[in-house]
């Protein structure tokens, strides 16, 4: 029983020395922003995309650096339980970065209106229409008790759309396995400078601004596995 714990801790430090040699070569990067942050006025107001890409997106990237080094220690010492105990930070951190690398390309001072072809195809066969899905969407956002995202995702399996729901920064595909394809961050820092506690308001004005083509092509890569 012995030799079989220590074979399998062994596995573990191995497979971790590929992911802490790779991550030591590479640092994460806040994505560059295809708009100005005033561009989304008057749904999302410039003091708030400023805030949220400056301060949180970043927050979530530096801190990302910083574990993924913790990771590379830890794992050249063969300290398995700093390598677990280091998960729920990559998780959060990392789960920040991916949300909102997706939510900045969800968005674009042309959006809105409604979806075209594949995606309005795809939604109008799961959803029956799109404002059916919407206030699906809508109301899943907004009934998620404390932080989070409401998502409109992609299940590989089935070749469906769904509506999730992840707390926090949980990424999407990492914990429910459907791919992202438009997010609506629920977090107080995505609105509240403007919304104040009104969340339903600042959830139904995002579709101002969704950016459908961004999500059209989310699903047609998705499709394609």
């Amino acid at each position: 029983m012995l030799s079989t714990t220590s074979n399998v801790l062994k596995r573990c430090i191995s497979k971790a020395a590929s992911l802490g040699a790779a991550t030591s070569r590479l640092k994460h990067t806040l994505p560059d922003l295809n708009y100005d942050f005033n561009a989304l006025e008057p749904y999302i107001s410039a003091d708030i995309m400023k805030l949220h890409y400056e301060k949180h997106h970043n927050t979530y990237v530096n801190n990302l650096n910083a574990t993924e080094e913790k990771l590379a220690e830890a794992v050249q010492k063969g300290d398995v339980g700093a390598i677990i105990a280091l998960q729920p930070a990559l998780k959060f951190n990392g789960g920040g970065h991916i949300n909102h690398s997706i939510f900045w390309e969800n968005l674009s001072p042309k959006g809105g209106g409604e979806p075209t072809g594949d995606l309005m195809d795809a939604i109008k066969s799961d959803f029956g229409s799109f404002e059916r899905m919407k206030g699906e969407l809508v109301a899943s956002s907004v009934g998620i008790q404390g932080s989070g995202w409401g998502w409109l995702g992609y299940n590989p399996v089935t070749g469906r759309l769904r509506i999730a729901t992840c707390a926090n920064q949980d990424p999407l595909q990492s914990t429910t396995g459907l791919v992202p394809l438009f997010g609506i961050d629920v977090w107080e820092h995505a609105y509240y400078l403007q919304y104040k506690n009104v969340r339903p308001d600042y959830v139904s004005a995002i579709f101002n601004v969704a950016n459908w083509n961004d999500v059209s092509s989310r699903l047609a890569t998705a499709r394609m596995g």
